[in-house]
């Protein structure tokens, strides 16, 4: 049997939800509700287009330059983003996971990152996508199986989909008191700023209101959140669909992205929304950087659903 390119395809379904998991990258490749598309989707037997999807981890973001100091040592990762110098999103994007169980509504993706020369730490992670009645419901497990302490970050990459139209069209309700300003060629970080006076409040979507041409590639933080500790973004669309993503304390970012794209790639067509347990370049920041012992594990969760 041939496998796609995008791995093995586990199909899952629980009510008028059904997703599509592709196991390179533990990939969220299709997620509907009554057939319509929450999320951008790929072809299965398609390389995935712009970590669409994509479970990151060991960290999510860019470490700059790739390179980072961890309890001394210094360390230089694989550029993985060449036109800006970066190791983008992590090691395990184009992992083949390994399904360590599995139901009509749900399975476990398993992979584990082996020590290397720019991250000489052994994480082993594991991915649970369940489909319920309230959406799809994912959770991050890692556990370091190394002998030495380990830096740790995780997040998804979906790109969410309101309903007709594109980003431009849709309205966004982000409620994140601060953003990361970054530089504008190579999107290094700079400072947190409140986003009522950032840019004229060009990032403030505390209160929806449509995204029209405002380009976003930023990271937020100063999540307000509900009793439960949980934050959510709501996308929605004229015709009054919308989707919403929802994460738990463990998140204590979010990377949110227009998805501009230059011609003839397809541009704007959805919303990047990434809860993150760090902020870009954490490795050198160490700004709510995880810090895995031997032996030790954390957890992550998120959850997107139909509104």
């Amino acid at each position: 049997m041939t496998i796609p390119l995008s791995g093995t395809q586990f199909e899952l379904t629980s009510g008028p939800y059904t997703a599509t998991i592709a196991s390179v990258g533990a990939s969220l490749r299709s997620l509907q509700h009554n057939g319509r598309n929450l999320v951008v989707p790929f072809d299965a037997d398609e390389v995935r287009p712009a970590y669409r999807g994509a479970t990151l981890a060991p960290w999510p973001n860019r470490v700059v330059d790739g390179r980072y100091n961890f309890e001394g040592t210094d360390y230089e990762l694989p550029l993985t983003e060449p036109k800006r110098g970066h190791a983008l999103h992590g090691l395990v994007a184009w992992h083949d996971f390994i399904a360590l169980d599995e139901a009509d509504d749900r399975v476990m993706l398993a992979t584990t990152i082996e020590a290397q020369s720019g991250y000489p730490f052994r994480i082993q992670v594991r991915v649970e996508f369940l489909l319920d009645e309230g959406g799809l419901h994912t959770t991050v497990a890692a556990r370091n199986t190394g002998t030495a302490p380990a830096p740790f970050g995780t997040g998804p990459h979906p790109y969410l989909v309101a309903g007709e139209g594109a980003v431009d069209d849709w309205t966004l309700l982000l409620p994140a008191e601060q953003v990361l300003t970054v530089t504008e060629d190579r999107l290094i970080p700079i400072e947190l700023a409140d986003v009522s006076t950032d840019s004229g409040g060009t990032f403030d979507f505390r209160t929806p209101r449509v995204i029209g041409d405002t380009f976003i590639d930023h990271a937020f933080t100063g999540l307000v959140r509900d009793d439960n500790r949980t934050a959510e973004v709501r996308v929605m669309a004229a015709s009054g669909t919308g989707v919403r993503m929802r994460w738990d304390s463990s998140c204590k970012w979010v990377q949110v992205h227009t998805a501009d794209q230059e011609a003839p790639k397809p541009s704007r067509i959805g919303l990047a929304v990434e809860p993150m347990t760090c902020p870009p370049d954490a490795f050198n920041s160490g700004e709510d950087l995880l810090v895995l012992q031997p032996g030790g594990v954390t957890f992550a969760s998120w959850s997107i659903a139909a509104l």
